[in-house]
């Protein structure tokens, strides 16, 4: 068995699918099994871009924060973009049942009630409200093959 595959991520290493669970009443969210390996000894829940939460491994958000550390003081975007990202950032250890508490803060900034998608991203976790995960898809399904065309005629 592969390291990746200890940690639930399968042979690939990176968090990939979507999922579709709802939170509790105490509005707790369980991991999808597939994810809770690599997320089982902590994880910092954030602001994301587009309405989203973004779940960062330890070890993910430590190299971000590294990066937004450089940031000039002195550049109020910069500044403004500190705020929002490590103002609303909580860290938490994942339960042994693989639940974790979104804080009322980040539920409310991106619309979570009940139904979530869970949405694998590679090297973070996103969470959606599920109406707006789907309305998403959606909307961008047409700029979709552009979009593929421009990314992979770069490489």
């Amino acid at each position: 068995m592969s390291e990746n595959s200890t940690l639930g991520l399968g042979p690939t290493g990176v968090f990939l699918g979507t999922f579709t669970p709802r939170l509790d009443d105490k509005g707790r969210l369980i991991l999808p099994a597939k994810f809770r390996g690599r997320l089982a000894s902590g994880l910092v829940a954030t602001r994301g871009l587009d309405r989203c939460v973004f779940l960062f491994p330890l070890d993910e958000f430590t190299h971000i924060h590294e990066r937004l550390r450089r940031a000039p003081l002195e550049n109020k975007a910069a500044r403004d973009y500190l705020r929002a990202f490590l103002g609303h950032a909580s860290d938490d250890i994942p339960d042994k049942q693989g639940r974790i508490l979104l804080s009322q803060p980040l539920r409310r900034y991106a619309g979570i009630d009940r139904e979530v998608a869970v949405v694998g991203m590679g090297s973070r976790v996103e969470i959606w409200d599920a109406q707006k995960w789907e309305d998403y898809l959606e909307a961008g399904e047409d700029a979709y093959a552009e979009t593929a065309a421009e990314i992979f005629d770069d490489m």
